[in-house]
């Protein structure tokens, strides 16, 4: 693999710290702030919705900005998002610190996977994307867990400095490893962006993104907060499992790209979220019994973000069939499709929370995740026969 997919990785463990570390403050920030559980996972919903609002139409306005500048912007926006959220005086402006860091974490993603597609051979497209996802799954690994620990120990407002510190090492990263003579896409006119809009099969995808990787999120936003009230773990030992977590996550990831190269995207993701919905169920059963409940945590991490590599280069397959001049905001679109489902998936879970509590979230994400089955095996059905994008059945 080049070398500029390890600095987009690199960047990537930055922008994938800040987004996920706040699952393990959750209760800190809560108390600090003085205010409820399901409020501070807002700030989990309004970042995504950030990501959502800022991947689809910055991408698109950015359109005719050099691909390397426009990382480097972007990574300076971040750097600059999380610098405020550390100085941020009550929960209104860390709110909105949160919002301006996720609007540059969703074009980072819509662009960093075109490139990487555009770095290696098609049949190695879904494990370039892996790689870059990779610094998403090596954030959960060691920046989330480090950064709870933190948080914990010496306030939420240090983890924030050390996520500065981590956006300008991957701002540093970038400048050095990317290459600047980047290829450059064609600039995508109206009519090409329509036809993103306005595809089925892509409308579909979008569809598929934010309710199957969105539905985990009904569980995942309250994950600390149900180790602590209802399994009943310290706050140490939920740093602990957050670690186990992401390094589940990490091999997750990277065979999920593997499969999905191996035998095409529609049959990868049917496997990996119906892994994914028997995890949640499984773990919505041990809740109770703390060996069985970090043991299914294990497990579940491993089905978590697997789907991530064969979701976003389905969308780049087939947005290079339905208007090849839109691919960048075909991307963009998707990336956004992901934190819609996050920001939905976590205020979704605030309700359940306050409406049936904390240990109803894993059943309500497993039920979601099902759906995200079918419509998977629809989009299947719609797809013309293709081995780059379903392997035959």
């Amino acid at each position: 693999m080049p070398l500029a997919l390890w600095a987009l990785t690199i960047s990537a463990f930055a922008v994938g710290t800040t987004e996920f570390v706040i699952v393990g403050l959750l209760p800190t920030i809560a108390a600090d702030l003085g205010v409820s559980t399901p409020s501070a996972g807002l700030l989990v919903s309004l970042y995504a919705l950030g990501v959502t609002i800022g991947a689809p139409v910055l991408t698109a306005l950015a359109d005719r900005v050099p691909r390397k500048t426009l990382l480097l912007l972007l990574l300076a926006l971040f750097t600059v998002g999380n610098a405020y959220a550390a100085f941020a005086p009550d929960y209104n402006s860390l709110v909105v610190a949160r919002f301006i860091t996720g609007l540059a974490h969703g074009v980072f993603f819509a662009i960093a996977s075109t490139i990487a597609t555009d770095l290696v051979e098609p049949q190695k497209e879904s494990s370039a994307i892996a790689l870059v996802f990779l610094g998403l799954t090596v954030a959960l690994v060691t920046g989330v867990p480090l950064g709870t620990f933190i948080g914990q120990n010496f306030g939420w407002q240090s983890t924030f400095l050390g996520v500065v510190a981590l956006g300008v090492i991957g701002f540093v990263a970038s400048a050095v490893l990317v290459p600047a003579n980047l290829t450059r896409t064609a600039s995508a006119g109206i009519k090409a962006q329509l036809q993103v809009l306005t595809s089925p099969r892509l409308l579909l995808v979008y569809l598929i993104t934010a309710v199957g990787y969105g539905g985990n999120f009904i569980a995942f936003t309250f994950l600390a907060p149900m180790l602590n009230e209802v399994t009943g773990l310290s706050a140490g030992a939920i740093s602990l499992v957050m670690l186990l977590y992401g390094a589940s996550v990490a091999v997750g990831n990277i065979a999920g790209g593997k499969l999905s190269d191996r035998i095409g995207a529609v049959p990868a993701l049917t496997l990996i979220f119906a892994g994914l919905a028997v995890a949640l169920l499984a773990l919505g059963s041990t809740l109770t019994n703390p060996i069985a409940a970090i043991a299914v945590t294990a497990f579940w991490g491993g089905f978590a973000f697997a789907n991530v590599p064969p979701l976003q280069s389905y969308v780049v397959q087939i947005a290079r069939e339905v208007s090849p001049g839109a691919v960048d905001v075909a991307s963009g679109l998707n990336i956004g499709a992901f934190n819609l489902g996050i920001a939905g998936g976590a205020f979704a879970g605030g309700f359940v929370v306050e409406g049936i509590g904390l240990a109803a979230t894993p059943y309500i994400a497993a039920g979601v995740v099902v759906v995200g089955i079918v419509l998977v095996r629809l989009s299947g059905r719609l797809n013309v026969p293709s081995p780059q994008i379903v392997a035959a059945e």
